[in-house]
């Protein structure tokens, strides 16, 4: 896995890849992970998925707050209730859009050193967990809005499509 990462942006077709699962569990997917977490600080983010710095893997860091959780081959096993909450993106700065999901889920994963994980989530977590994992199937929150208020945005996402200068 690459050892100098950058944030992908929007219109990157890596954000678009169906994402491999993580087999090999060492010292490489620990950096990958730690890397990952140091890019989702220094942009104020509260999740990361390993497509937005250009990896193809079923990788999440994610922070809301309380401590850094980092998961392999996550997926989403159960969901419930609906909520509507504003979400953003690290792949389309400055854009946030409400967006409806499950309030609750059940969540299988594996930790970097590759034990199962199985947890239930709702609130905050949940979102952020749903929206990460979404990347690792190259669904983008954009997807999950409807025709009208993608028409709404239209022109930012045409700004945001723009290449950007270094």
């Amino acid at each position: 896995m690459p050892s100098k990462m950058e944030l992908i942006l929007y219109q990157n077709k890596i954000l678009r890849e169906k994402c491999g699962e993580i087999k090999e569990f060492d010292r490489d997917l620990e950096n990958t992970a730690s890397e990952m977490l140091g890019i989702m600080y220094k942009n104020n983010g509260v999740g990361l998925s390993a497509p937005q710095v250009g990896i193809g893997k079923r990788l999440i860091a994610v922070n809301i707050g309380q401590a850094p959780v980092v998961l392999a081959n996550p997926k989403v096993m159960e969901k419930s209730g609906k909520e509507i909450m504003e979400e953003g993106c690290l792949s389309f700065p400055g854009l946030f859009l409400k967006i409806e999901r499950p309030g609750r889920i059940k969540v299988k994963a594996q930790s970097i050193k590759g034990e199962s994980i199985e947890f239930e989530t709702k609130g905050l977590l949940a979102r952020v967990l749903q929206h990460e994992i979404d990347h690792l199937d190259g669904i983008l929150f954009i997807d999950r809005i409807g025709f009208f208020k993608r028409w709404k945005i239209r022109k930012k996402l045409k700004e945001l499509a723009k290449p950007q200068k270094t």
